[in-house]
C-alpha cells in the first residue's frame, strides 16, 4: 500500500461510521464500474479494429467524402 493512500484511510478512520460506510461505498461502486468498462472496451477491440480497417477500404476505394465544417 502506498503511502498516500496509508494517509487517506488513516483520515477515513477518524470518520464516524455513516461516513466510513459511505465513503467505502463510493470507492467499491468506483472500483466496480472500472471493471465493467475493462471489460466492455476489451470485448470491444475487435470490433473497432474491423471498423477502423473498413473505413480504410472504403477511404481507398473512394468511397468517402471529406468532411466540410460548414455544411454540419
Amino acid at each position: 500500500m502506498t503511502s498516500l493512500l496509508e494517509k487517506a484511510f488513516e483520515v477515513a478512520s477518524k470518520l464516524p461510521a455513516l461516513e466510513q460506510n459511505i465513503l467505502a461505498r463510493t470507492l467499491l461502486d468506483e472500483f466496480e464500474s472500472e471493471r465493467k468498462w475493462d471489460e466492455l472496451f476489451s470485448e470491444s477491440e475487435d470490433v473497432l479494429a474491423q471498423m477502423a480497417a473498413e473505413a480504410l477500404r472504403e477511404e481507398a476505394q473512394g468511397m468517402t467524402t471529406e468532411l466540410d465544417p460548414n455544411k454540419l
